[in-house]
């Protein structure tokens, strides 16, 4: 082979070689060309990225979950437990106080015929139309004569009626004693209500288990006490109880009248009134008092606490009933 027959191979060696590389770089080219392939196969991986959060956010999520099972704790508190009160039953029969579902008995029979007078009075059914008719006062003349018994007794078997719900309140602050009576500890009451700003009738409310009957203490005890009763408070509190309450009846457990004269203050507001006289030991003259000092209240009832029953040879009640001044001596009914 001549050397330009060489040279003319070697030539179309080299342009063979450099068309290689040329060929060799359409495909790199395409590849190249195809880049935003790889780009865009590149972007799930964003779009992955960018479901994250979804995925994220379920776990900012989390921790508010500690924080719904906290709220929980609040609600689940023992606040209605505290305002709500079991009553011994059984003690109360064995001290000789009405009780629900109990066997019929001389005093559960006692109790229903004074409480008739009272509930026809409030029903409109009486001689005439009486305001606040609701609000029943149970006093005495002097300590140690058994109004608090009475009131407690008139209480539950007034909340045994099938149409009435009853609320019994405290209100010998200077001398509390229905809790006592009841077998249950000092709690916050009217006091609370009358001295404490923001303090309503509905937080100190204790509710029992005797079905219509709820509780108001006396309350935290206060040395002006007995003032308190005869204040613009109590006065606004009456009028609350006369307007919020009038569905229900209120039993007010009282000072006796010839102890304080806010006892008498408070009397001004009743509808009917419940003197509670012990049997051979209140002197007359001090009935007469007492009753002189209530002559506002349209209807008074007198109650003979402790009285002998003939041929029983047990104590029991009886009652009197009149207006105005009226406390005559009407007929003991035993039972």
């Amino acid at each position: 082979m001549s050397i330009i027959e060489k040279a003319i191979e070697r030539l179309e060696q080299l342009q063979k070689a450099s068309a290689a590389p040329q060929v060799q770089s359409e495909p790199v080219a395409d590849q190249t060309a195809g880049s935003p392939a790889p780009v865009e196969a590149a972007t799930p991986p964003a779009s992955a990225f960018a479901a994250k959060p979804d995925v994220a956010e379920p776990e900012v999520v989390a921790p508010s979950r500690p924080a719904a099972a906290i709220t929980p704790k609040p609600i689940g508190a023992p606040v209605p437990p505290a305002r709500h009160v079991e009553i011994d039953l059984e003690r109360l029969q064995s001290i000789g106080i009405v009780t629900p579902n109990a066997p019929r008995s001389l005093i559960g029979d006692e109790f229903r015929i004074i409480k008739r007078p009272l509930l026809r009075n409030i029903q409109g059914k009486g001689a005439s139309a009486i305001n606040n008719a609701n609000l029943i006062m149970i006093t005495s003349s002097l300590p140690g004569e058994g109004k608090s018994f009475s009131s407690i007794n008139l209480a539950i078997s007034m909340a045994m009626e099938l149409d009435h719900t009853v609320l019994l309140i405290d209100a010998d602050v200077s001398r509390p004693s229905v809790l006592n009576l009841l077998g249950l500890p000092p709690k916050k009451g009217l006091m609370d209500v009358l001295t404490t700003p923001g303090t309503q009738i509905g937080d100190v409310l204790l509710k029992t288990n005797i079905e219509k009957l709820s509780l108001l203490p006396a309350g935290t005890p206060h040395p002006r006490a007995t003032e308190l009763l005869a204040s613009d408070a109590m006065n606004n509190l009456l009028e609350e109880l006369a307007e919020r309450y009038s569905d229900r009846i209120i039993v007010f457990d009282s000072q006796p009248l010839l102890v304080t004269t806010e006892s008498r203050v408070l009397a001004t507001h009743m509808g009917q009134i419940v003197m509670v006289v012990e049997s051979n030991k209140t002197a007359q003259a001090a009935l007469k008092q007492a009753i002189s000092t209530i002559e506002s209240c349209p209807v008074k009832l007198m109650l003979l606490n402790k009285a002998h029953h003939s041929g029983a040879g047990s104590y029991g009640y009886g009652y009197g009933y009149g207006y105005g001044y009226g406390y005559g001596h009407a007929p003991k009914e035993n039972a």
